[in-house]
């Protein structure tokens, strides 16, 4: 199990991922892993923002059906972002290196720092 040190460190990746990139704890390839876990998040979080105010909300002033599909997707996107942000800082203080559901395998494979 990794020290406190780092596991703080690699649970404030998932607010503010280049933080930890700025300390020494970017030499820790356990940090390394879950600030580009956190990137990820990040990544997906703003796609799934554009997605829902930008594609989808302006198909809800439309009809009564896309306002009620609106609010849902609105809905199931945010308990998404919230769950994968909880299992990420979850594993990062448990001291896991488990990809996040949907978006981990890629995060690891593409972001390279």
């Amino acid at each position: 199990m990794k020290d406190k040190k780092n596991t703080g460190m690699a649970a404030v990746a998932y607010f503010i991922f280049f933080l930890p990139l700025l300390t020494e704890a970017k030499k820790d390839p356990f940090v390394k892993y879950h600030v580009r876990q956190g990137l990820g998040f990040l990544i997906t979080f703003f796609a799934l923002r554009f997605l829902t105010l930008f594609l989808i909300a302006p198909l809800a002033d439309s009809a009564y059906f896309f306002d009620l599909f609106f609010t849902l997707v609105y809905w199931v996107a945010n308990l998404f972002l919230v769950t994968l942000l909880i299992l990420g800082v979850m594993n990062a203080i448990k001291g896991e290196e488990k990809p996040l559901p949907l978006i981990g395998e890629w995060a690891n494979k593409t972001l390279k720092f």
